[in-house]
């Protein structure tokens, strides 16, 4: 039996996850999940690729907003709904969509926090960013993650990879939004289509990944690992694979403890690769 173990949110893209007991799932994944993004002067997004040390802001959802924290800069509050209503063009990898302006006070404090001059953007629900459609059907979206809505890895191929390294990895390292136990290590990888708390969602890419898996995310240091060990068992086409991206038909609430059925599978030599 696969079951949901582990839930994750990670409202203001590349910062800190929200772990969660339970998630709405909506027309473009989580609630709230990736709908803030920092972008440099040029409007273009910040991750931890190129700044590690985003990892060292934890975010928290309370009633009044978003709490976001910094070891040595104190705390702020991010609202749900953006103080000004400036609307600029903000740039995701290849993407342009719209993003509004939060509030010039916390671009300061960000700014500060990270050591480059930055603003906070908020995704509107006018906003309608497809996700890439080489892989899913038109008509499909997502927030400003980097290319779908969800990303799911099972607990057993974590297992697997720890068991080829000296030191074992946190899931974290990952920045999944669902991790299931149960069945045997990359199971994921081949799932097309499953159903979940009465959603559907469709495997479509295996997700390939980047030097975000070797920073820690609680002191923001890099390292080699895990990419090393993986590229020596996990690579296809010059990309090193680790989970599985979704898309989904539906909205609802999904739980820990929610049993996952797996309603059809890809072939491996009909498997989209990155």
């Amino acid at each position: 039996m696969l079951t949901i173990s582990e839930l994750y949110s990670y409202p203001i893209k590349s910062l800190g996850g929200v772990a969660l007991s339970h998630a709405a799932v909506t027309d473009r994944g989580f609630e709230y999940d990736r709908r803030w993004m920092l972008i440099d002067e040029h409007n273009r997004f910040l991750t931890q690729r190129e700044y590690p040390h985003m990892a060292l802001l934890n975010v928290e959802i309370t009633e009044a907003g978003l709490l976001v924290r910094h070891p040595d800069k104190g705390h702020v509050i991010v609202p749900f709904k953006p103080a000004l209503q400036v609307e600029l063009p903000v740039q995701v990898w290849n993407d342009t969509c719209i993003g509004i302006l939060v509030n010039p006070d916390l671009d300061s404090w960000f700014s500060d926090a990270l050591g480059i001059t930055c603003s906070l953007v908020f995704m509107p629900e006018t906003t309608h960013r497809q996700v890439d459609q080489r892989y899913a059907p038109d008509g499909f979206i997502t927030s400003f993650a980097d290319g779908y809505p969800f990303l799911m890895i099972g607990q057993a191929s974590l297992d697997d990879l720890n068991s080829r390294m000296e030191e074992p990895l946190n899931m974290d390292r990952f920045r999944p939004n669902m991790v299931f136990t149960g069945g045997n290590p990359f199971e994921e990888d081949l799932m097309k289509h499953i159903q979940l708390s009465n959603i559907d969602f469709y495997g479509v890419k295996r997700c390939a990944r980047c030097v975000v898996t070797t920073i820690n995310q609680q002191t923001a240091k890099k390292a080699k690992e895990p990419l090393k060990t993986l590229a020596s068992y996990r690579s296809k086409n010059k990309k090193i694979l680790f989970g599985q991206n979704l898309i989904h038909q539906g909205t609802g609430v999904v739980r820990i403890g929610d049993t996952m059925q797996v309603l059809s599978t890809h072939t491996e030599d009909r498997f989209m690769m990155p």
